[in-house]
């Protein structure tokens, strides 16, 4: 039996949450001044993102990944607030992809830990665009047409846990391999794309449902219409994934994802670097080169245009689109908790007696102003099925 005080993420109500094996056994609302309720955290469904590259220095597309790295990973996540995730490898040559993939399988097989916080992998790439801009940080040399083939292979290697694809809408073979990964259940994403309208509709004509961090892995110039912002943006059909960070995509287009989407179709996610919580400096991972600037930024080494994925976790980034936004705190932790396991049809976790016992528990602190390299967000602990899997001591045991 666990229990602790916090505030309703949604209501702001002081709640006591009683926790026994793996389910809520009990919430109970206190009666409490405001000021001894301010003092009090919030408690959510535990955060999931879609798109985790790794942590710390370590790359879940490494060619040398661990075992241990992937444990290490993980908890790093969960002492973050994150209690589920996808590990993301990204572009790679297919050796090394294929020794992600089974690395992965092997840490779910090992660990209680991972098994618990691994919700699927997401493969992003490397069936994407070979411009400059377009592909982003994604190592030019492994850019290839989409193969179903050694998606296969690939998928066999996953157990079967390889649940979403990134891809360009004019990769080679695009459109047959979105019917082949839709009618085998997985999900498709369009992104790292520099495709023509008619390109995207027929990708989503085939089955391809989000974009992924819409903004981003694209041009520096545009036409201004049309283009392919404009048309994912106008299709009711499309989901958008967005990094609130304060560096990926400025307020207004936030914004603008926000209302054309509306807040039920939008998932935050970091896309976290494996570099992130690295010192600034220039660092390597295989073919990529990245640099940690000093401002929280990460780019690709030897310029400052084209980011390298995101040093801020997910909470940072549920603190960075309330203010990048103005919306609520229940409206953007929905974005990390009903919207991806809706999109992925997993199962939705309440704060109820009898739910499964997976929260993420947090502090904000005042200052909304500040940077989300600030850290306003503040991680008290992260339950996963009942067990606090990260985070400081909280509440009663026993």
């Amino acid at each position: 039996m666990h229990r602790f005080q916090a505030r309703h993420f949604a209501t702001q109500q002081p709640i006591e949450v009683s926790i026994d094996n793996d389910r809520i056994s009990a919430v109970r609302e206190l009666q409490l001044t405001d000021e001894d309720a301010r003092q009090l955290p919030y408690v959510s469904p535990g955060f999931f993102d879609i798109q985790i590259n790794g942590y710390g220095g370590s790359w879940f597309c490494s060619g040398d990944l661990t075992v241990d790295q992937v444990v290490e990973i993980t908890q790093s996540l969960v002492d973050r607030g994150i209690a589920r995730f996808f590990p993301t490898l990204i572009t790679a040559s297919y050796e090394a992809l294929l020794h992600g993939f089974s690395i992965l399988r092997e840490a779910c097989q090992q660990s209680d830990l991972v098994a618990d916080c691994v919700a699927g992998y997401h493969l992003e790439g490397p069936y994407i665009s070979a411009e400059d801009g377009p592909r982003g940080a994604h190592p030019i040399q492994h850019v290839r047409g989409a193969d179903w083939d050694e998606f296969c292979r690939l998928q066999g290697a996953s157990g079967n846990r390889i649940r979403l694809v990134t891809l360009a809408a004019e990769a080679e073979h695009a459109v047959d391999f979105i019917h082949q990964c839709v009618g085998s259940g997985v999900v498709v994403a369009l992104g790292h794309t520099g495709a023509s309208p008619a390109q995207i509709r027929a990708a989503v004509d085939a089955g391809a449902t989000l974009s992924t961090h819409f903004g981003n892995g694209a041009h520096g110039q545009l036409p201004r219409h049309p283009n392919y912002l404009w048309e994912q943006l106008a299709d009711d059909r499309l989901w958008a994934s967005v990094i609130a960070d304060g560096w990926h995509v400025p307020d207004s287009v936030l914004t603008c994802v926000l209302k054309c989407k509306t807040p039920q179709h939008t998932v935050l996610t970091c896309d976290v670097s494996g570099f992130a919580g690295c010192a600034p400096g220039t660092y390597q991972e295989g073919d990529v080169g990245v640099e940690v600037l000093d401002d929280g930024r990460l780019v690709v080494a030897g310029q400052r245009q084209f980011l390298a994925g995101s040093g801020a976790t997910t909470g940072d980034c549920v603190v960075g689109m309330m203010r990048s936004c103005g919306i609520s705190l229940m409206q953007a932790v929905d974005m990390v908790t009903v919207n991806p396991s809706t999109l992925m049809q997993e199962p939705l976790v309440r704060i109820a007696e009898g739910e499964p016992a997976t929260l993420t528990v947090f502090q904000i602190v005042p200052d909304m102003s500040q940077t989300v390299a600030d850290s306003a967000f503040q991680p008290i602990a992260t339950f996963v099925d009942g067990k606090q899997r990260g985070g400081r001591a909280i509440g009663t045991t026993g």
